[in-house]
């Protein structure tokens, strides 16, 4: 926003270091992948920027990486190890994120439909047990998953880690819907069944419209969480189960290879869609509410 004419220069000297230090900030938090994005399309094996790549010769460049990472061993320009792993790993995140995504979501949301009611019994209480994975330190919350899931004979399994997952998810769903439905306008759905409308039908006709921006904000947060989830894997999952965090972990480890940097372009990329996403639905949900986004 910009100052006012009458604004004093105090108040200027003010507001231009507040916007000085928000891009320092944000320069820090983004200069990272600043990084990491052109190293990953480079032909060096080495984790550096070459001469030839910062005089931009073409010569430098290479796909050869990303190649690796979905498992194409035939280029002639793969010299280190390639393998399945990482295909594999990518495929599994996938598998384990949309599954972990839809029960987070579908119980997320019936959750929120009770937590949002101010008559709901020992709402509080039950709110903070729904958010509690986002305040438990993830070590303990992984800890206490495999002490309890290897009495199911849940350890090492997909199920096991979809269930992880969805717990994992499952708070942020719950956030974002119960804050879209507590501004719902209760009026609609009662002028509704007024007129005959059934619960169910008012449910799925006058409710669920609005209030989707919120539910799929949630899911694509529960999503995302999924995916780059590595620390419950880490436990949980055996060597059949690996996914992309568990994969880059692991060649961090091993082996220093540029593949992890495509792996972390492809996330963070992913990442920036998926957030993209969310500030998209959050005007759209602005707009039906009648607020005009600032």
């Amino acid at each position: 926003m910009a100052l006012p004419v009458y604004a004093t220069f105090p108040q200027r000297l003010w507001h231009y270091s507040y916007l000085a230090f928000c891009a320092v900030v944000l320069f820090f938090l983004v200069a990272p992948l600043i990084v990491v994005i052109p190293l990953s399309f480079s032909k060096s094996p080495f984790l550096h920027f070459t001469p030839e790549f910062l005089r931009l010769d073409p010569e430098a460049f290479s796909l050869r990486w990303y190649r690796q990472m979905i498992g194409d061993c035939s280029a002639p320009d793969i010299t280190t190890v390639c393998s399945d792993r990482w295909k594999d790993g990518f495929r599994n995140s996938l598998f384990i994120a949309i599954f972990a995504t839809l029960f987070a979501t579908t119980l997320g949301t019936l959750a929120s439909l009770a937590l949002s009611r101010a008559y709901t019994p020992f709402r509080k209480a039950l709110m903070a047990i729904m958010i509690s994975p986002l305040i438990v330190p993830l070590i303990i919350t992984a800890s206490g998953m495999f002490m309890f899931f290897a009495k199911f004979q849940l350890v090492a399994t997909f199920t096991g880690m979809i269930i992880a997952h969805t717990v994992l998810g499952l708070p942020f769903v719950v956030i974002t819907v119960t804050a879209t439905l507590i501004s719902f306008d209760h009026n609609l759905t009662r002028a509704a069944s007024g007129l005959g409308g059934t619960p169910f039908y008012n449910f799925f006709k006058i409710q669920v419209p609005l209030i989707t921006p919120g539910v799929v904000s949630g899911a694509l947060f529960a999503f995302i969480t999924s995916f780059d989830e590595v620390v419950v894997v880490l436990f949980i999952g055996s060597q059949n189960q690996i996914t992309l965090p568990r994969q880059m972990w692991s060649g961090i480890r091993q082996e220093i290879s540029p593949t992890i940097l495509s792996a972390a372009t492809v996330l963070v990329i992913l990442s920036i869609l998926l957030l993209t996403t969310v500030e998209l639905l959050r005007r759209r949900s602005e707009r039906l509410r009648g607020i005009r986004p600032s």
